[in-house]
Formats: C-alpha cells, sequence, structure tokens
C-alpha cells in the first residue's frame, strides 16, 4: 500500500514534518474584548499566538493608571501550519470568530516580515498609535538604532514625520515618529 501525500500534522510545534511546510503568521478575529483571553486559551492548548498590545495612560478624575492595551481591537495573529486540523484547533477556541481572508474560505497569510517587524517596535516600547491603513507612498527602512531595518511607509503629519508599518490582510498599521534622516528609501 502506498502512503499517501496528504499533510497530517497533528502537532503544532516547530518539529512537524518537513512535507507539512513551514508554518505562517494568520490574523483572527475575536470577540470585542477578549483579545488576552483568547490568547491565554491559544497558548494553553499549544498554538503560538502573537497580541500586539501599547501602554497608554487612562486619566479619570480622581486617578491616573497605565494600561496595557491590544494595538489593534479585536484582532491577533497565530503562526500554525494551514492545513485542516490546525484551522479547526484555532476556530474552537472560545471568543474566535474567524480568520481573515481575501478569498471566501481561504485563510490568508500574513508576511513573516510584517509580523517580524512589528514585534520589533512593540518590543521596543516606542511610542506606537493605530494608524489608518496605507498601500500607496513611499516606502522606507530604518538605518540604526534598535529598530535598524524596520521597513515602512514615511509620511509626514503637521511637520513630523512619521513611519508607518501596515499589515496589509488587518487593513489597518500602526505609526512612529521618527527623524526622516533616520531612514532611507527601499
Amino acid at each position: 500500500m502506498e502512503s499517501t501525500d496528504i499533510c497530517r500534522c497533528d502537532s503544532f510545534s516547530s518539529a512537524n514534518p518537513p512535507e507539512c511546510g513551514q508554518p505562517s503568521w494568520y490574523a483572527i478575529h475575536v470577540r470585542s474584548r477578549h483579545e488576552f483571553r483568547v490568547v491565554e486559551r491559544l497558548t494553553k492548548v499549544g498554538i503560538e499566538a502573537f497580541l500586539p498590545v501599547v501602554e497608554r495612560v487612562n486619566r479619570w478624575k480622581d486617578r491616573k493608571k497605565l494600561v496595557i492595551l491590544p494595538l489593534f481591537p479585536g484582532y491577533l495573529f497565530v503562526h500554525i501550519n494551514k492545513n485542516y486540523h490546525n484551522m479547526l484547533a484555532v476556530l474552537k477556541i472560545r471568543g474566535v470568530v474567524r480568520f481573515l481572508e481575501m478569498l471566501p474560505g481561504e485563510p490568508e497569510p500574513v508576511p513573516e516580515d510584517q509580523v517580524i517587524f512589528l514585534k520589533r517596535l512593540v518590543e521596543n516600547k516606542e511610542s506606537l498609535d493605530p494608524y489608518p491603513y496605507l498601500k500607496e507612498g513611499q516606502r522606507v527602512r530604518i538605518k540604526r538604532g534598535p529598530l535598524a531595518g524596520v521597513e515602512g511607509i514615511l509620511v509626514e503629519r503637521t511637520g513630523q514625520h512619521i513611519l508607518v508599518l501596515s499589515v496589509d490582510i488587518l487593513q489597518q498599521g500602526v505609526s512612529l515618529k521618527i527623524d526622516a534622516s533616520e531612514v532611507e528609501l527601499v
């Protein structure tokens, strides 16, 4: 009896057989205000998840408090092999609504470099702000410092230069104030 070519990746570890291919990042939509709980549930069952967060100071009449908020409310990323078992395992997690897709029924992978750059921005704890999605514009790369190599779109807003990193599948972006002399054209 011959072996089949069907990918039988049943685990979420990086030790999957080579015929299963490399795992990819996928954006998922989650229930409103459930981002942190969904990441916890995904991690608990062994699925790698990434929730970009920012710290903000919330002010009330009587106090101020530092709070951690999702950078893209309602969305997070999972790193899995694309097969029925893995997709279903993600969708079964309480709070997950759906995978983001360009074509109906076909979850769209997020380019690895977009996730890597986003992780670097979040880890560096720069002053990040959600930014409207930009598809067109001048693509630049940061030349030096802890964010060297991060690519994005350079725009000008009220006399300041802003680097915008777009996450295509979410059709959203994140902005970072930057000195234009610190970037080079890509």
